[in-house]
């Protein structure tokens, strides 16, 4: 173990556990990761490896006995039959039948319904009536000769989660970790090992939990697929819910107005809404309207009467195209339904946790270290979010009176969650608050920033704070640095806007100077340079160097948008390797905010088919955030030897090698330059074919 490992076991002895030991006990059951650590912390909550080996069988023993698969439902309804009465792990939801006035349960693997349940039972467990709850249950059978009578009978439910927190002592333990170690307990807590994570990286992984810590929080996080945005509001917490974007309804979220019964966000800490982005996807008006009250007051209606509620939003979704595309031809909300996509509803974000930051998870990402059981996280997280942090920075800095009250309680409800989070002991310096700062302010800014792209009426804001010298400090998003010639521009405007324009361009202000050089900038940017083209059949002598992608294909992909790579031969490693070095080609070339498909049509190798596609799908995910989208499929078509490349421009390159055009490199211990640099690799012999096709 680490020497971090040896400490989280010393002061947190009893509620941390070894996070890849989740794996270890899975297998095939489909429950959340709470549900298994809450296993794992009764029987591995130890350092000493012969316990954990035991506790780990125990583990497995439970699930093989008690968690219900849905294929052998059949198997534990007759084990429950045979036995009178049976304990299982399920997760269990429960409705009330008005027609018996009586509460029914219902189990959803085991595939029971109308389980009579006790009035005592639905006073302490209330969620109950809401959602399913995973449990564990002792479910008895008693026959009835009455057809109406179930015999299934619910005797005693107990929802899977720690029964204790002392919060005082978390509190004292805390102060034994500086605050990098605590930020490393943190993401082993989630799963991740922070030596895959810089700095911010590491933050924005814990931005996600600020929902669980602050009441009324609306976070969104739009960015590639595959990022784990969904990951902590299925998995981690037994407060939050995870819905799919498309399930929502006004009954199920807020209120049910023809019985009255409360919707999830009564219920719920967290309520997140999964594959939220999609513009082709329609929501009802009356949802966007409830929502963007409660989002704004903590308040929606039941009938007449307004009810409050603390659930925090988290909408996560994917971006259809990278990011500097989105800032010059729309804006970072791009990718919302259209009755989302509305100035109002995306002032009510207190931020955007920019997504295209965070990486594609890989395996080398997850931890094998010690966090604590996400249950008794999520109690800790729960008990926070009593307390109000908001102001703490404010003996260190003071943010700019300038901005709106809406930018700056979304400002000081961030900074809130992540002094919880990371300082809920206190103790926090000057550079800690200045860092977290910062980011909350940006996270915010990006908000406002494509809200006066959306909509010209928004006026754009200073976002500045000053620290004890009094010296104005900006804050800037990272995309806005990186992409200064799109960041500022504006919005087209209608005719008559455009005229109170011309009357007020006497007028001009810092930030439209600052938009000026922002497009001259763009205008000034170096163009790739175009080759005269020309068609033509060339042959390259073996033995030669000098030659790369790029001088071979580089002039005749520029400004397309689609490129057909047909090679049948993208089977082992270097010819995957091959076709990274193409995609890479093309990212060189093309302009960072234009999209590109790149599509591989290549034959199975029949030896391992399974390893080369994980490696085709690995240069998929390499390519997230890049604007080129890679897909690959196998040769159904009965091509045969063909290889060639196309594209949407009209060009086609007809090769004899395909992309295998180098030799295979000497190997040897050292570095050489032939593993980088294609110029200084050796080829094959070779042909290549320009066509223009339709000339």
């Amino acid at each position: 173990m680490s020497d971090l490992d040896d400490r989280i076991n010393e002061h947190f002895a009893g509620f941390v556990v070894r996070k890849d030991l989740v794996k270890a006990v899975k297998g095939n059951a489909i429950v959340p990761t709470y549900v298994l650590e809450y296993l794992l912390g009764q029987y591995c909550a130890t350092d000493d490896e012969a316990s954990i080996g035991t506790g780990i069988e125990t583990v497995k023993e439970i699930l093989r006995k008690h968690y219900v698969h849905r294929s052998e439902a059949g198997l534990i309804q007759s084990t429950i039959k045979e036995k009178g009465r049976y304990k299982v792990i399920d997760q269990i939801s429960v409705s009330l039948n008005e027609k018996t006035d009586s509460y029914e349960a219902t189990f959803d693997n085991l595939g029971i319904k109308k389980v009579a349940v006790d009035s005592g039972t639905i006073k302490a467990h209330p969620k109950l009536l809401v959602t399913g709850v995973w449990c564990i249950a002792d479910v008895q059978y008693e026959f009835a000769e009455d057809a109406r009578t179930s015999p299934w009978i619910l005797e005693t439910i107990k929802p899977i989660q720690i029964a204790k927190v002392d919060y005082e002592a978390f509190r004292v333990a805390r102060s034994n970790f500086d605050t990098d170690d605590w930020i490393d307990l943190l993401m082993q807590s989630i799963g991740f090992n922070p030596e895959a994570f810089g700095r911010r990286a590491k933050l924005l992984q814990l931005m996600r939990l600020i929902p669980f810590v602050e009441r009324n929080y609306n976070i969104i996080e739009l960015g590639p697929k595959g990022t784990g945005k969904s990951h902590i509001y299925s998995e981690f917490s037994p407060h939050g819910q995870l819905i799919s974007g498309g399930e929502v309804s006004i009954p199920k979220l807020f209120v049910n107005n023809s019985n009255g019964r409360i919707g999830l966000v009564g219920y719920w800490d967290v309520v997140a809404f999964d594959e939220f982005a999609g513009r082709e996807k329609k929501a009802n008006k009356a949802l966007v309207d409830i929502m963007k009250n409660y989002m704004a007051n903590k308040t929606f209606s039941r009938g007449v009467n307004p009810m409050g509620a603390e659930a925090s939003f988290a909408f996560v979704g994917n971006t259809d195209h990278n990011v500097p595309f989105m800032l010059k031809n729309s804006d970072l909300f791009e990718a919302l339904p259209s009755q989302f996509h509305d100035s109002a509803f995306i002032d009510r974000l207190h931020s955007y946790l920019p997504g295209w930051e965070v990486d594609v998870i890989r395996g080398e990402m997850f931890t094998k270290g010690y966090g604590f059981i996400v249950d008794y996280l999520a109690e800790i997280l729960r008990h926070l979010r009593s307390e109000d942090f908001s102001h703490r920075p404010d003996q260190y800095f003071k943010i700019s009176e300038k901005i709106s009250t809406r930018d700056r309680d979304a400002i000081y409800k961030t900074m809130s969650g992540f002094l919880k989070l990371i300082f809920p002991n206190g103790g926090e310096t000057a550079e800690d608050v200045e860092e977290l700062l910062r980011l909350a302010i940006e996270s915010r800014k990006r908000v406002k920033d494509q809200l006066a792209r959306i909509d010209a009426t928004y006026p754009e804001v200073d976002f500045y704070y000053t620290g004890s010298d009094g010296e104005k400090r900006r804050v800037t998003t990272v995309e806005e640095e990186e992409y200064p010639q799109f960041y500022h521009l504006k919005p087209a405007l209608d005719p008559k806007e455009q005229e109170q324009g011309e009357e007020n361009e006497d007028n001009q202000t810092e930030d439209s100077t600052l938009h000026e050089a922002s497009v001259a900038a763009e205008n000034s940017r170096p163009k790739p340079k175009v080759a005269a083209l020309a068609e033509g059949h060339h042959v390259f002598a073996e033995n030669r160097r000098g030659i790369s992608y790029d001088r071979v294909f580089g002039p005749y992909i520029v400004g397309a948008s689609k490129i057909v790579v047909t090679d049948p031969y993208v089977r082992y490693f270097y010819q995957i390797k091959n076709m990274m070095e193409f995609v890479e080609m093309v990212i060189q070339r093309k302009p960072p905010e234009d999209q590109v498909s790149i599509h591989l049509v290549t034959g199975p190798d029949d030896g391992n088919v399974a390893k080369q596609r994980e490696l085709l799908d690995s240069i998929a995910d390499a390519c997230a955030g890049t604007g080129i989208e890679f897909t690959w499929v196998f040769d159904g078509t009965g091509t045969g030897h063909a290889r060639d490349i196309t594209t949407d421009t009209g060009w086609k390159i007809v090769l004899d090698r395909g992309l295998d055009i180098f030799q295979a490199p000497i190997r040897k211990d050292g570095f050489s330059l032939g593993d980088r640099l294609q110029d200084h690799r050796t080829i094959k012999g070779f042909y290549v074919t320009y066509v223009r096709e339709g000339a």
